[in-house]
């Protein structure tokens, strides 16, 4: 497995020095949120595209994806009834597949609670329907880059579209393209799912429907700040077969957001030697 720390977490620093602490705390990669790099990240110029992947290269680590798609620009969504709204929002997620193979990414992931919320005078059923062009659009491009777009299945906190792994495995399996898939966040699933994580990794890793892992607790704090078993969730991991990447992301930071990363990495990092 290659460990990652989703970039939010230490975004007070330079990118150049967020590669070089990630690396120094013993991550594999950083997976970045685009809205960290301006109001228009798919729009990225090819020069810093070029800087940002040489200062992951020069620290020793990887640019392993992108995740929180839509935060920038302002104003899209995957299930409004305004088409032009859909297709504004479809220009800017094909630009951040591009930009996620121009730095050496493998996944994007798209969780934008707020950009797939069902407005109230629109059905489930509509909006699936909006999301699924909006997806098979994706799925084309991101095969054609080389990438895996995936969907996140989100806590009914967060929002009412696709909250557990069988809805967005539907979804998978309606576009029915290997460059579209979902992931496991870990949190998102203790909150929602009718099974303990470890039980839902070993059920649906086989399957081949799941690209990619997000590790935090249900309390929304990293890995080892919580009650939540991750020994017991990596081993159901390994008992599965996953060799991907598994991303560090908390969104809460206590005391901050470098220790919590450097607390996150020595304990996950201590589970994997203690499974090895």
């Amino acid at each position: 497995m290659q460990l990652s720390l989703c970039n939010e977490v230490i975004r007070d620093w330079p990118f150049e020095q967020q590669c070089q602490v990630a690396a120094e705390l013993g991550y594999d990669g950083l997976e970045l949120a685009p809205f960290l790099f301006g109001d228009q990240p798919h729009r990225l110029s090819a020069d810093r595209r070029v800087e940002l992947r040489r200062a992951a290269g020069d620290a020793g680590i990887v640019i392993t994806g992108l995740h929180w798609l839509l935060i920038s620009p302002k104003g899209l969504s995957i299930t409004t009834a305004d088409a032009g709204v859909r297709r504004r929002t479809l220009e800017v997620l094909k630009g951040l597949i591009d930009l996620c193979a121009d730095l050496g990414g493998a996944v994007l992931v798209h969780g934008s609670p707020q950009q797939r919320e069902i407005a109230t005078n629109n059905s489930l059923d509509d909006a699936w329907g909006w999301a699924r062009e909006v997806f098979g659009e994706l799925a084309v491009h991101a095969t054609q880059a080389g990438v895996v777009y995936c969907i996140e299945p989100l806590s009914r906190h967060e929002t009412g579209f696709i909250n557990t792994i069988a809805e967005a495995v539907d979804m998978v399996q309606q576009i029915n393209n290997p460059g579209f898939r979902t992931m496991i966040d870990t949190s998102a699933a203790a909150l929602t799912e009718d099974m303990p994580v470890p039980d839902l990794i070993r059920h649906w890793l086989p399957s081949g429907h799941i690209a990619h892992i997000q590790v935090n607790d249900s309390n929304r704090r990293a890995p080892g700040q919580g009650e939540d078993d991750f020994p017991a969730i990596f081993r159901a991991m390994r008992d599965a077969g996953y060799n991907g990447v598994v991303s560090v992301e908390p969104f809460v930071y206590r005391p901050d957001g470098p220790l919590t990363a450097a607390r996150a990495a020595g304990y996950v990092r201590g589970i994997l030697e203690a499974l090895a």
